[in-house]
């Protein structure tokens, strides 16, 4: 994912490794793409030694030197693999980590699971208000029909996991009376 948001990035301009990591922060790629900061200079380093962007120029920046990477006829190659990769290929919509918690409920006493499932349902209502903030705070912002879709679709996403947790909550409770 990494490689794919940074490649898209620099289609649109050379940037330096602060400037993606500004650009993709603010689109709060870590919640929904699993980008994490310190991901983004490995990434850079991967894909120059691939040939998919080059040091486009070397800015100083106070004390520091500041590399600025383009992306190169090849990488634009790689970006459309990527891109059509990642349309094509179904992401696995399954909680996976969580069913596979469940199925092996019984090996906490139940008073830890049914904690355990309270966290999560916690932790679940946080997700779901960050990205109501997120999109109160685009408010006038305009977006494409596509981002608005993928936006409605997180949304559904979280709520189905909640409506879910909340049912095994519900049957835990019934089953221990």
């Amino acid at each position: 994912m990494t490689k794919l948001l940074i490649l898209g990035l620099l289609d649109t301009q050379p940037m330096s490794g602060y400037d993606l990591q500004q650009k993709i922060g603010r689109a709060d790629a870590r919640r929904w793409g699993g980008v994490l900061p310190g991901s983004i200079y490995y990434a850079l380093k991967k894909l120059e030694e691939e040939g998919d962007i080059a040091l486009a120029e070397v800015g100083q920046t106070g004390r520091r030197q500041r590399a600025v990477y383009a992306i190169t006829p090849q990488g634009r190659r790689s970006l459309q693999t990527l891109v059509r990769d990642v349309l094509r290929t179904p992401a696995s919509p399954y909680p996976t980590e969580l069913f596979s918690g469940l199925s092996l409920l019984d090996r906490l006493p139940r008073p830890e699971a049914v904690q355990a499932l309270r966290e999560r349902r916690k932790r679940l209502a946080a997700e779901y208000d960050a990205l109501l903030q997120k999109r109160e705070g685009n408010t006038g912002q305009v977006v494409s029909r596509i981002a608005a879709l993928t936006i409605d679709h997180m949304f559904a996403l979280v709520q189905q996991q909640q409506k879910f947790v909340e049912s095994v909550l519900a049957a835990l409770e019934e089953e221990t009376g």
